[in-house]
């Protein structure tokens, strides 16, 4: 029985890569660059696409690659505008992506692993376990999925959906090289985002990154014992190390940090909590986003009144905070932070 040798996808070759294979097929070097202006800046999905290519170089290159594009499986359209995807890629793993369109801006946020294994209180996506991480290029291909539904360019993305971004580091860096890149997507390095639940050597690393990336950690609590409850996969990185680690970040970058604080009915919303935060950020670099715990069914977790999350930011803010209070997107379809889990009973796509 002959065996089936599967294609290298050919947009996870780097220029240099297209340059030497060019030269191997005994092309001249211009091909190298029209291969990776279709490739990366046109984003096309088939080799018939590349028009400018001789005919017999488009079959050579069909023979030896691939184009390894997720499928959309389903998907969900929000009252807001909002969509909601299931992207499935070629070995079955399946991930969730929105896209959010707002005043002629269209910002994504994508997964960076299949599952999570952090295993956070208030997020469903932790529920089914971690089942493997994604590459830079499934990432990148989250956002070109929704820039080509949507017909627009993205101008951000937020590295917010499933999985720690900082549990594949990696991968993580290089999708972020790889939407930054002029000659690709070219998304300004301020409007990418990564948020991480605070793993400390990652956040000390992805201070030496040249790239002025934007930090955004997930909070929750400024009380130990609280954080630990809430988040029990990053109990082992402490809130004092993390505080010390976030102060020298800003000192080596210049950059403010985020925090992001979802609002929980009487677990991080009593006074004590409410001053642990401020004292946890008070004489700081930042900038802390406050949400009302979006509602998932099957937990006993429930978002705070709205009137606390209010009495929080105005304390905040009487210690010289910057704070937002962030309306979430695509609540209706499940598609706001902490919904995220891989599976939704809606129609296919195209049905």
């Amino acid at each position: 029985m002959q065996r089936t040798t599967m294609r290298r996808d050919i947009r996870t070759l780097k220029p240099e890569d297209l340059s030497q294979l060019v030269s191997d097929l005994g092309q001249p070097a211009f091909r190298a660059k029209q291969i990776g202006e279709w490739l990366f800046q046109k984003n096309v999905r088939s080799f018939d696409e590349m028009t400018n290519l001789p005919k017999a170089l488009r079959e050579q290159l069909a023979e030896r690659y691939s184009f390894s594009a997720p499928t959309e499986t389903a998907r969900q359209v929000s009252r807001d505008g909002s969509r909601k995807y299931l992207l499935t890629f070629s070995d079955g793993t399946a991930v969730e992506t929105v896209g959010m369109p707002r005043r002629n801006k269209l910002a994504v946020c994508i997964s960076t692993q299949a599952g999570c294994a952090m295993g956070c209180a208030f997020c469903a996506t932790g529920m089914s376990g971690l089942m493997r991480s994604l590459s830079a290029r499934e990432m990148v291909d989250q956002v070109l999925h929704v820039a080509d539904d949507f017909n627009e360019r993205v101008t951000s993305v937020v590295f917010m959906g499933q999985g720690e971004p900082f549990a594949n580091f990696d991968a993580t860096v290089e999708a972020l090289r790889m939407l930054n890149d002029p000659d690709g997507l070219a998304i300004g390095a301020r409007h990418l985002t990564v948020s991480t639940c605070g793993i400390i050597p990652s956040i000390r690393r992805f201070a030496e990154l040249p790239e002025q990336f934007t930090l955004a950690v997930s909070l929750h609590s400024a009380v130990q014992e609280t954080r630990n409850k809430l988040m029990p996969g990053v109990k082992k990185f402490t809130l004092l190390r993390l505080h010390e680690t976030l102060q020298l970040y800003t000192e080596k970058t210049g950059r403010r940090p985020s925090y992001e604080f979802a609002m929980i009915d009487g677990v991080n919303d009593t006074r004590p909590e409410m001053e642990a935060l401020v004292d946890f950020c008070a004489g700081t670099l930042c900038h802390v986003n406050l949400i009302q715990l979006n509602d998932i069914p099957s937990s006993p977790l429930k978002p705070s009144p709205q009137e606390k999350v209010e009495r929080l930011q105005h304390l905040l803010e009487m210690h010289g905070v910057e704070t937002t209070i962030r309306n979430s997107r695509g609540q209706d379809i499940d598609a706001a932070c902490g919904q995220l889990k891989q599976r939704f009973a809606v129609k296919k796509a195209g049905e």
